[in-house]
């Protein structure tokens, strides 16, 4: 008897549109892009405004080149949704033993492997239709994420801290907006990038508490697992390596009082997540690990009127 499939995954914004009014042939491929679960562009799309605002305030500018933050969105929709259309691909096998994850296209047989790839190709082409808007420095910078993203599935089968991967990718970011400012990198960019290295380990721990003990049937390692009952520690040790290092990056780019305000609110809300952590509450961990698009966006609302303060 073919098993039911859940008109909507668990982690999947209750009532979005991708559920409720699109074609139902579509709806399939959405949940390959992770459409119904848009956190994940907006944390991909994070570190790319935190990097063009940078750029912006050593650069003297009023605010960050909107044209290049409006590239890095539609970059980032289509690329998270590629990446997620990847890891599912890999994770295809795995995906039917975690309850979390089996009604996801592929494992469920909504989706064809051949048609996953089509749909991998033709998220791929819009990326780099967006990446050749830049200029060559960018381009190739962003080439160069290509086999972090590409390694990243496979590693959950063998490294414990998986996270640290899945951060080299999800934080990349941070050195496109500098890139395509200035054609060229340097230590304020590089800092931030290991800020949001930093980051993003801390918030994907969270996100995996949700599954530990399906990982741990399954054989799936994480980060989650590692800390284990020390998971507060570990989070708060990511944190506030997050926060030097951003703070590092600041005082790099010759950053004004606005923007290290912003770095303490960030850092205020970082707290209260780690205050918060409850590792038998996988409800919980999903809403705090959703609040870090609220804590990205007060830091780059920060940055933003940072430059607007000194240009005036």
């Amino acid at each position: 008897m073919e098993r039911p499939v859940a008109s909507s995954l668990p982690d999947a914004v209750q009532g979005h549109w991708a559920d409720r009014w699109a074609p139902a042939s579509l709806r399939p491929y959405l949940r390959l892009a992770r459409i119904e679960r848009p956190i994940g562009w907006w944390l991909l799309l994070l570190p790319c405004w935190w990097s063009a605002a940078l750029a912006a305030i050593a650069a003297g500018q009023p605010w960050p080149n909107p044209i290049h933050c409006i590239l890095f969105l539609i970059g980032a929709v289509a690329m998270r949704g590629a990446g997620c259309t990847y890891n599912d691909i890999v994770d295809r096998d795995l995906d039917t033993r975690v309850e979390r994850t089996r009604d996801r296209p592929l494992p469920s047989g909504q989706v064809s492997l051949k048609q996953a790839l089509a749909f991998l190709a033709l998220q791929g082409l819009v990326g780099l239709a967006v990446l050749l808007q830049f200029n060559a420095f960018a381009i190739l910078t962003g080439l160069a994420s290509l086999g972090i993203v590409a390694l990243y599935p496979f590693m959950k089968r063998f490294f414990w801290m998986p996270q640290i991967v899945l951060g080299l990718a999800f934080a990349w970011g941070a050195l496109m907006g500098w890139a395509a400012a200035f054609g060229s990198l340097g230590w304020a960019p590089v800092l931030l990038y290991l800020g949001s290295i930093a980051w993003v380990v801390g918030y994907d721990t969270i996100y995996a508490l949700q599954d530990i003990e399906d990982d741990e049937i399954a054989g799936i390692k994480s980060s989650a697992r590692f800390f284990g009952e020390r998971v507060k520690l570990g989070v708060g040790l990511c944190y506030g390596l997050t926060l030097a290092f951003i703070g590092a990056a600041f005082t790099a780019a010759d950053a004004g009082p606005v923007a290290f305000v912003g770095l303490a609110l960030f850092a205020a809300h970082l707290a209260w997540q780690v205050v918060r952590i409850d590792r038998n509450d996988g409800a919980g961990a999903l809403r705090l690990f959703r609040s870090n698009r609220d804590a990205g966006l007060v830091l780059f609302a920060a940055m933003t009127l940072d430059c607007l303060v000194r240009f005036a």
